[in-house]
């Protein structure tokens, strides 16, 4: 499985690609999409280059799934509205191209990543590193990134196993058959 990660931002968006074999990840590529070149009043420009460069990312590296952080409010409104409307620029190019989507907060990649949601920036770049084998840290925004695909990796692949243990383990005695009974 092949996992595209994204931390978005108005000014600029991260993405990681990872590819997942069993238990195996295996770094593919991390980056940045930046939008702070254009005029800071003209958005719909800036979210163009946003759903643009998704769509690239997509082509290049054939995800097979996506996943994308969860924004909360922040203290300035204006910030959280511009902020989401990025957000939606990244999962429309996302659903676009016909990727699933999963959607995880800060604190749930914190912990999948660090292991505890508290954890800071630089720790973040630090177990990615680590858990990618990388030669060097990768930048803030796409070490987030690359965290929400590993958080991913790791909590999507549960979530199927508890899908087939519950196919398996389910029967029929709890159900209706052959229509509602009185």
């Amino acid at each position: 499985m092949r996992i595209l990660g994204i931390d978005p931002g108005l000014q600029t968006t991260g993405f990681g690609v990872v590819d997942l074999d069993g238990h195996a990840l295996r770094y593919v590529a991390s980056g940045t999409i930046s939008t702070s070149k254009l005029e800071r009043g003209n958005l719909p420009a800036r979210l163009k280059v946003l759903f643009d460069g998704i769509g690239e990312i997509v082509t290049r590296y054939q995800p097979t799934t996506s996943a994308v952080e969860i924004v909360f409010v922040n203290v300035n409104p204006q910030s959280t509205l511009l902020l989401g409307q990025a957000r939606g620029a990244c999962l429309t190019a996302l659903v676009s191209h016909d990727l699933p989507v999963a959607e995880y907060t800060a604190l749930q990649m914190k912990r999948a990543v660090a292991g505890h949601g508290q954890a800071a920036k630089a720790q973040v770049q630090e177990m990615v590193k680590r858990l990618l084998d990388l030669p060097g840290l990768p930048g803030s925004d796409a070490a987030d990134a690359l965290g929400i695909a590993i958080t991913h990796a790791h909590v999507g692949s549960s979530m199927a196993r508890l899908g087939e243990a519950s196919a398996l383990a389910r029967s029929t005695s709890g159900m209706y058959r052959q229509g509602r009974t009185r």
